[in-house]
C-alpha cells in the first residue's frame, strides 16, 4: 500500500483523509437526496457500501432494521476467493489472523464390523494446491460484518449506517431522470413509525430473502423445497470425537451432520439433519428445540460423548433452492429502452442450504460485482448501459449456484445405508466441486465488459471472464517477493497487467511500444480516458511483468509511463515494474502459461476479473474495447450568473 504521494501524514495509513461534502453528514441525518441508497447490513449490503465509501464523490447511505449490528453471525465460511476480494479491501491479513483455516475435509460412516458406530473412512484435501494463494477459513459473520464496517469508517467517506430504519414503500417514477422515491419508517423505540423519505439515484435492496425492495419492483423468488429439516448450533462442547477440530461429514444409521470447527480453538459449529417435511408441511410446525438438535447430534456421533457446556447460538432451517429471474428492475423487452435504477443482491435474489458455505461469498460477490459499475457511472466514467450487465453476469452465477446447492444438499442427505458407492460419491462430490466451492469457478459471458477469446492462447493461466489468478513476482524496485495480484485495490481501477516478450524493454520491444503508444498516442485509452491534471494511472494502472531476473534490469530501461510522476510533487511511482519469481516452481511466465515470444497484455476488472487478454501491440483493440465501456467525465457545468434585473 503507497501512501505519503502528497505530503507525509503521521498516524495510521489506512486511514484515509476525510473528503468531506457540504451535502453529506456522514452519520448524521440522512439527507433528502443521496446518489446510492443501500438497504440492508448483511454481507452484500456492507461489502456494497465498503467500495462505494471509496469514493466522496458518490454520496451513498445504507440502512439496517435493527438497532445496531449483530452480535452473532449465520453464515461463517469465507471461500477462497472472498479472501482474495477482502485483500482489495485491505482486510485479509486480519481476517486471516482471526479465523479458522479449514484444511481437510474428513469423513465418516457406519464402522462395518458395527454399524450402530462411526468410523472414519478417508479425507481429502480442502484445496489444491496453486488454486489461490488464500485458504478457506471460518469466522463468524459478525466479525465479517465488523471488518467491512471498519473500512467505512476509514474511508474518504467516513461512512456509517443509519440503523433502525426500514423501507415501508417504493416507487420508481416513469420519468428515467427521475430519482427513485423510498419512504423509510424507524423501527426504535424513540420515534417507531415515523416516516423519512429520501430520492435516490440508485436503491440496492440487500434486505435478505423477505426483501421489501424486491417486493416493490415486482420480483418474486420462485424454486421448490427439499422437504428436509436441518438444525444448526455453535457449541462450547467436550466431546471425545477425534476431528471436532477438522471439518467433517458424518453419515450414520441415525442422521448426517456437517461438522466446522470455529475460530478460536474451541468453538464448533454442527450441521445436524432432522428429518424429512411432508408435502406443505413447515419446519415451524416441529417445535424443535435446541435440545432436540443436541439429542440428535448425540445419537449421530456414536459412539462418541458429547458433553454442552455452552449453546453460543442455534436455529432451525428447510432446504430450499430459490431464485428470481432477474436482480433488477427492468423486465427483459425493456432493457433496450432505460438503464436499472433498483438492484436487489445476496438473499434477496437467491437462496438456498448452508452447508456448502457460499451463500454470503456469492451475495458478497454480486455485491462487488455491482458497486464498481454504480461509481463509475455516477462519476460519469461510464454510460448507465454498463449497469445492465450486473443482473445478466450474476443472476447466470446464482442459476449455477442454484444447480451445485441442489446436488450438493441430495448427496448429504443420502442416508447412510445407501452404501460404500454413496460414501465414495460423496469425496468425489468434494474433490471435483473444489474450484466451485472456492469461488473460483465463475466465469462470465461475453458482453460489454468481457471481450472475446480469440487470443486465449497467449496465457492459459488468466482466463478471459474468471478470476485474475494471482501469483508469486519479485518488485523490481525493492527486491520484496509478494503477489502480482495483491496490487489491485478496491478503487474502482482498471489493471492492465502487460507481460513482457522476449525482448523485454528493448527498444523493439513490444512492452516498449505499447508504453510509447499509451503515453504518447493522442487516440490512447490513457490519454483519453484520464482527467487532464489528474494522475496517469488514476483511470488504467499500467503494471508490466518482464522476463529478466530482478538484477538483470536497470531503471534507466524502464519506460517512462512505468516510473511515473504523480501527486503534487511529482514524486516517482517505483512499483509499476515486476520480475519473476526465481525460487524452483515459482515463475509466472510458467505457473500461468505466457506466451514468452510475443507476451500478451491482460485487462482486469476493477472487480479482478479478466476482461480480455490481448497481444502486446493490438493498441486499436485496446482501445476500442476500453472505450466502449469507459469515458472521460464531462466538466461541470459554468453556473449561469444572476442578472440583475433591477434597471428594467
Amino acid at each position: 500500500m503507497q501512501f505519503h504521494l502528497n505530503g507525509f501524514q503521521p498516524g495510521d495509513p489506512e486511514v484515509a483523509p476525510f473528503a468531506s461534502r457540504r451535502d453529506v453528514d456522514a452519520g448524521g441525518e440522512l439527507p433528502p437526496e443521496v446518489d446510492v441508497l443501500v438497504v440492508g447490513c448483511g454481507p452484500a449490503g456492507l461489502v456494497l457500501a465498503a467500495q462505494l465509501s471509496a469514493f466522496p464523490g458518490v454520496t451513498t447511505r445504507i440502512v439496517e432494521r435493527k438497532a445496531g449490528p449483530i452480535e452473532l453471525g449465520q453464515a461463517d465460511g469465507l471461500a477462497c476467493r472472498t479472501v482474495e476480494m477482502f485483500h482489495a479491501f485491505g482486510l485479509a491479513e486480519r481476517l486471516l489472523r482471526e479465523a479458522y483455516w479449514v484444511n481437510e475435509t474428513r469423513f465418516w460412516r457406519p464402522d462395518p464390523h458395527d454399524p450402530a458406530r462411526i468410523a472414519r473412512t478417508g479425507w481429502i484435501q480442502d484445496v489444491e494446491d496453486g488454486l489461490s494463494e488464500f485458504p478457506h477459513v471460518i469466522l463468524n459473520q459478525a466479525r465479517v460484518h465488523a471488518l467491512l464496517l471498519d473500512a467505512m469508517h476509514r474511508s474518504p467517506s467516513r461512512m456509517a449506517p443509519d440503523y433502525g430504519l426500514e423501507v415501508a414503500d417504493l416507487v420508481v417514477p416513469e420519468d428515467p431522470a427521475a430519482r427513485v422515491e423510498v419512504v423509510l419508517r424507524r423501527t426504535g423505540t424513540d420515534r417507531a413509525g415515523e416516516q423519512v423519505r429520501v430520492r435516490a439515484r440508485y436503491v440496492v435492496g440487500c434486505d435478505g430473502a423477505r426483501s421489501t425492495v424486491r417486493r416493490a419492483i415486482g420480483r418474486t423468488l420462485s424454486g421448490d423445497s427439499a422437504n428436509q429439516i436441518w438444525g444448526v448450533m455453535d457449541l462450547l462442547a467436550v466431546t471425545d470425537f477425534p476431528d471436532v477440530r477438522c471439518k467433517s461429514v458424518i453419515q450414520s444409521e441415525h442422521g448426517n451432520i456437517v461438522l466446522i470447527p470455529r475460530e478460536g480453538g474451541y468453538l464448533v459449529r454442527y450441521y445436524i439433519e432432522m428429518g424429512e417435511l411432508a408435502p406443505g408441511e413447515r419446519a415451524a410446525g416441529r417445535r424443535i428445540g435446541v435440545d432436540d438438535i443436541v439429542a440428535a447430534a448425540r445419537r449421530i456421533l456414536h459412539p462418541y460423548t458429547l458433553e454442552v457446556g455452552d449453546v453460543v447460538w442455534w436455529s432451525v432451517y428447510e432446504i430450499g433452492q430459490r431464485l428470481t429471474d432477474g436482480f433488477d428492475d427492468v423486465a427483459g423487452t425493456g432493457r433496450a429502452d432505460r438503464p436499472p435504477r433498483v438492484f436487489i443482491a445476496g438473499d434477496a435474489c437467491h437462496t438456498h442450504s448452508p452447508k456448502a458455505g457460499q451463500g454470503m461469498n456469492v451475495s458478497m460477490q454480486d455485491a462487488f460485482n455491482l458497486g464498481w459499475k454504480l461509481a463509475a457511472v455516477l462519476e460519469g466514467r461510464a454510460a448507465p448501459a454498463l449497469l445492465h450487465t450486473y443482473s445478466a453476469e450474476r443472476q447466470a452465477v446464482a442459476q449455477q449456484l442454484i444447480d451445485f446447492d441442489r446436488e450438493w444438499a441430495a448427496r448429504h442427505s443420502a442416508h447412510a445405508q445407501a452404501g460404500k458407492a454413496a460414501q465414495a460419491g460423496l469425496e468425489d462430490l468434494y474433490t471435483e466441486q473444489g474450484r466451485f466451492t472456492a469461488g473460483v469457478a465463475t466465469r462470465y459471458g461475453p458482453s460489454l465488459v468481457r471481450g472475446g477469446t480469440e487470443h486465449q492462447g497467449l496465457t492459459s493461466g488468466f482466463v478471459v471472464g474468471t478470476r485474475f489468478h494471482s501469483a508469486p513476482v519479485v518488485r523490481f524496485a525493492d527486491a520484496r517477493a509478494m503477489h502480482l495480484g495483491h496490487v489491485a485495490q478496491a478503487d474502482g481501477r482498471w489493471r492492465l497487467y502487460a507481460f513482457a516478450d522476449r525482448d523485454g524493454v528493448g527498444p523493439g520491444s513490444r512492452l516498449r511500444g505499447l508504453c510509447a503508444f499509451l503515453a504518447e498516442d493522442p487516440c490512447s485509452p490513457v490519454r483519453v480516458l484520464t482527467d487532464p491534471g489528474a494522475d496517469v494511472d488514476a483511470v488504467l494502472d499500467l503494471r508490466a511483468v518482464v522476463q529478466q531476473g530482478h538484477h538483470d534490469l536497470s531503471p534507466a530501461d524502464v519506460p517512462t509511463l512505468l516510473r511515473p510522476r504523480k501527486g503534487r510533487f511529482g514524486l516517482v511511482d517505483q512499483e509499476k515494474v515486476f520480475c519473476p519469481d526465481p525460487r524452483p516452481g515459482q515463475d509466472v511466465f510458467a505457473l500461468r502459461g505466457v506466451d514468452r515470444e510475443r507476451g500478451c497484455l491482460v485487462v482486469v476488472r476493477p472487480d479482478q476479473y479478466v476482461a480480455h487478454v490481448l497481444p502486446l501491440d493490438h493498441h486499436d483493440a485496446l482501445t476500442r474495447f476500453l472505450t466502449a465501456v469507459l469515458r472521460r467525465p464531462e466538466p461541470p457545468a459554468e453556473p449561469v450568473a444572476d442578472v440583475d434585473r433591477s434597471a428594467s
